[in-house]
């Protein structure tokens, strides 16, 4: 007999359950075609605007600070691997093994540290604010439900009332039913009016806290890595001091050498050897020459005397009216000896170089010179300057031979489809100054060789 007494209030329960579910899709219906009115409350649902919104962003939080952890654990591996491989590589009789191997063990430690504090002042403060979001929207849900029962009860309530034909017994039954829906309704927006607000509120306060914890736990990490890292490399240092004569050797990056650029440079030097013996002539006495600029390149002074008046020769890209008399008395155009020229050749290895440098002068009225007669301290094209950084032995005829020290004057590729990554093209500044000639002087380098310069 009990058990069917209790199958009986099952069975009644779920019908009543079925019913109510009936009769919630029926208020719903008839509120969507406009034949029932639907009891509204803007500011509750402004509260769960905000709620659905807090949920949201609560949860890309929590997956975000996941994705966080995994990478911090994916560090912590990658990090013991690499300190691992050094002490494996790291030989028995070197300094400071012992250090090392200890430094290790502390990397590892504080890796391990920093993933748990993350854990316990992080993720688990983001698992229990989130973890009281599922009970609200469940009681939410069960509020909207409850207000349909109430406008349904309502409705009902009403139609009894307005009826032609008025049963006093169902009107008094629906205004029972219309008053316990309203009660239960009220009690649960009450307390769901008292508690969204809060909630929404209190999401300054967690954010504020969660990423201060995380933001200090990464401070004093990276404090603490970073003794560890000074350590390491004081270490290091030690073992490079008493094996410094085993350095690396820096090397060039390989590139696709260019047949083609070699053979049209080698063809190029050859067609473009300058001829010896080219004099400009001197400015005719009187012209009104610009005052000159002078620079002087000291080598060693010649074996014998030379004679102070004697004319210097002139390098192939001088201007043409350079004037090439040094502390002496300038010979007019034309009265210089047959002699003179295979003396100034022989002694232009050995004076020191004088170069002056004029702008235009005009002789019997005409400008001479033009536009050439600038300096030309830059080769066409000049981009920046580097330095050396290290000797570089040529492997190619196209390529400079450098010296650590040596300033290479950096253009660009005559075809930029030949320059291989991580190579450069320049002349060397000695070369330049000395010749003025960029097909002569101009070849590639590896720009890892050198470092750039103002």
């Amino acid at each position: 007999m009990a058990e069917m007494g209790s199958k009986g209030v099952t069975a009644g329960k779920i019908a009543s359950n079925v019913q109510k579910k009936l009769t919630r899709a029926q208020e719903k219906v008839l509120q969507k075609l406009g034949k029932a009115d639907e009891t509204k409350d803007e500011q509750f649902e402004q509260c769960v605007q905000n709620f659905n919104k807090q949920l949201t962003e609560g949860t890309r939080l929590q997956k975000d600070l996941r994705t966080y952890l995994a990478s911090v654990k994916a560090m912590h591996e990658a990090s013991k691997k690499l300190n691992e491989c050094l002490q494996e590589v790291y030989e028995p009789d070197w300094p400071g093994r012992d250090e090392a191997n200890k430094i290790a063990e502390n990397n590892d430690l504080l890796w391990m540290d920093y993933h748990q504090k993350l854990v316990d002042q992080a993720l688990l403060t983001m698992d229990t604010y989130l973890g009281q979001f599922p009970d609200i929207k469940s009681r939410i849900a069960k509020r909207g439900r409850k207000l349909v029962d109430y406008d349904s009860a309502r409705h009902h309530y009403e139609s009894l009332q307005t009826a032609k034909k008025k049963d006093e017994a169902k009107i008094a039954k629906a205004e029972e039913e219309l008053i316990k829906a309203q009660k239960v309704f009220e009690e649960m927006n009450v307390d769901l009016q008292e508690e969204l607000p809060s909630l929404w509120n209190s999401r300054v306060g967690f954010y504020v806290n969660t990423f201060q914890s995380i933001a200090g736990l990464e401070e004093n990490f990276h404090k603490e890595m970073s003794k560890l890292n000074q350590n390491l490399n004081d270490v290091l240092v030690s073992l490079e001091k008493q094996h410094g004569s085993n350095t690396f050797t820096v090397k060039a990056q390989p590139r696709k050498k260019s047949k083609l650029f070699s053979r049209l440079r080698r063809k190029k030097n050859s067609d473009n050897a300058p001829a010896k013996g080219n004099k400009s002539p001197s400015p005719p006495d009187g012209s009104p020459a610009a005052t000159p600029e002078i620079r002087v390149n000291h080598e060693p002074e010649p074996a014998g005397g030379a004679t102070p008046g004697a004319t210097l020769p002139k390098s192939p890209s001088q201007p043409a009216e350079a004037s090439e008399v040094a502390g002496g008395t300038q010979p007019a155009a034309g009265a210089q000896e047959p002699g003179e020229t295979a003396a100034s050749e022989a002694a232009s290895s050995s004076l020191p170089a004088v170069v002056v440098e004029t702008f235009p002068a005009t002789v019997n009225g005409t400008v001479e010179g033009g536009s050439g007669a600038g300096r030309l301290d830059l080769p066409p094209g000049f981009m920046f300057k580097v330095q050396a950084q290290h000797d570089y032995t040529a492997t190619d005829t196209d390529e400079l031979q450098l010296k650590a020290g040596d300033v290479v004057l950096v253009i660009p590729f005559q075809n930029p489809e030949e320059q291989d990554e991580g190579w450069l093209m320049g002349v060397k500044e000695s070369d330049w100054n000395q010749h003025k000639e960029l097909e002569k002087c101009r070849g590639v380098f590896p720009e890892n060789f050198t470092e750039r310069v103002p």
